[in-house]
């Protein structure tokens, strides 16, 4: 529920600033994961980072974070800098730090957005209403599945425990748990909120951890404003497993079928 602060992503990925480029931030036990905070509210925190900045132009364009290490709980520092800026594309790097050291860091690309032609080439999968899909529960193995509303239509976590599935195909009704109107930090966190596609495939728990996470957003802010509340519809899935790693890409569609946002990432898993 929602606190004297807002919401619990607000609390999550806030940032006070603290000298130039530079501000402070805490991880948060809303979020935490396995090991370490979820790496979703990670991305949204380096993403707050340039978006709260005086210099910036424009909204988000792409993101790209790089997991560098284990973020342990308790503070850490945010550095954000403007790399080069032009007519309408400004280009950023954005650092978390604990005990003097990367744990993680993102480029990010922020754009200001004109009319032109549009076309989506990805079909809208029409799944049934999110009303009418039961809400699942939350995993006791990650504390973050509690700060989502999930709906799983198809590709849900341990549907087969005796057999392996065919595929890693994943569609999820899902939003911010309370209800929190849709922004750019928000969809950034959207977009790694589903489970390691290994766990889909086969119903057993190896380590695992997202390496690298990229997204685009398609969105414009009229698009986030009339999202509001509402449920997207989540899909993901994998291309290749092997040697240790695989990727996973997703897309975020809005109820009435627009794309949103889309994400690649690549994960590491042991066994």
């Amino acid at each position: 529920m929602e606190t004297e602060q807002g919401h619990p992503l607000d609390a999550a990925i806030a940032l006070e600033p603290a000298e130039a480029h530079q501000y402070r931030g805490q991880t948060s036990v809303d979020y935490a994961n396995m090991v370490g905070p979820f790496g979703g509210v990670i991305a949204a925190t380096l993403l707050n980072g340039a978006m709260q900045h005086p210099e910036r132009l424009g909204d988000p364009l792409s993101l790209t974070v790089h997991y560098a290490a284990p973020i342990a709980d308790g503070g850490f520092d945010v550095r954000a800098r403007p790399m080069r800026t032009n007519r309408s594309t400004q280009h950023w790097l954005i650092e978390l730090t604990q005990a003097g050291a990367v744990a993680a860091f993102a480029t990010a690309v922020f754009a200001t957005r004109r009319d032109t032609w549009t076309s989506t080439e990805l079909r809208f999968p029409a799944p049934p209403a999110a009303e009418t899909v039961p809400v699942a529960p939350a995993h006791p193995r990650a504390a973050w599945t509690r700060r989502y509303e999930m709906r799983f239509v198809t590709g849900a976590l341990g549907e087969t425990e005796a057999n392996r599935e065919p595929d890693s195909l994943t569609q999820v009704w899902m939003r911010d748990q309370p209800a929190r109107a849709l922004d750019y930090p928000a969809l950034a966190s959207l977009c790694d909120a589903f489970f390691p596609r290994i766990f889909v495939r086969r119903p057993a728990w190896v380590p695992v951890g997202t390496v690298a996470l990229t997204t685009l957003f398609h969105a414009d802010a009229a698009q986030l404003a009339a999202q509001g509340t509402q449920p997207v519809l989540g899909v993901a899935r994998a291309g290749h497993f092997g040697n240790g790693f695989f990727d996973q890409s997703a897309e975020i569609w809005s109820g009435d079928g627009k794309l949103l946002a889309v994400s690649q990432q690549v994960v590491y898993f042991k066994e």
